[in-house]
């Protein structure tokens, strides 16, 4: 756990600013209606994002304004790795806290890193992967270390086409 700790924050990270640069560069190599594919070659990535449709801010169950930074879910593809769940949310999470992922009825669980969260394992993203493949949105609850509860809500409309797009573009 502590390697894909470690891989995912690094991951985590690059992915981040690549996808910074890549809205204001070429490396975008498709839009599906919510959700952007980009490539970068060096070293070959490729990933699908999305930012939210609504965010809901509380504390102490009553909405509050509050300033974040981009707000992302991101499935990256590598050789050898295939769709890498990654979320940011535009501040950084409690320590030891998580994030819930539900789509469809279904929960999913994601361990936090600083402004960064993911699954625990490649099963749990390759469950992920598939619930967003099936779903028409997904609503992402994490606390931040203020203690702002934040939910966001993700489209899921071009999901399955986007990760088909990303997934052949690493695989080539």
């Amino acid at each position: 756990m502590i390697s894909r700790i470690t891989t995912g924050v690094l991951a985590g990270t690059m992915l981040f600013a690549g996808a910074a640069m890549a809205q204001e560069s070429t490396n975008r190599v498709a839009a599906k209606t919510d959700w952007s594919v980009f490539v970068e070659s060096d070293p070959t990535e490729c990933w699908g994002v999305s930012s939210p449709k609504t965010t809901v801010n509380t504390k102490d169950g009553k909405p509050v304004s509050v300033n974040r930074g981009d707000i992302l879910l991101f499935v990256t593809y590598r050789p050898n790795v295939s769709g890498e769940v990654s979320f940011t949310g535009g501040y950084p999470f409690a320590g030891g806290s998580t994030v819930t992922v539900e789509v469809g009825g279904s929960s999913y669980e994601l361990f936090t890193d600083g402004e960064w969260a993911w699954p625990a394992s490649p099963e749990d993203d390759a469950k992920l992967v598939t619930a967003l493949k099936r779903g028409s949105e997904a609503v992402l609850t994490g606390r931040s270390s203020r203690g702002t509860t934040t939910k966001d809500t993700f489209s899921l409309m071009g999901f399955t086409a986007a990760m088909e797009e990303a997934e052949k573009r690493c695989a080539e």
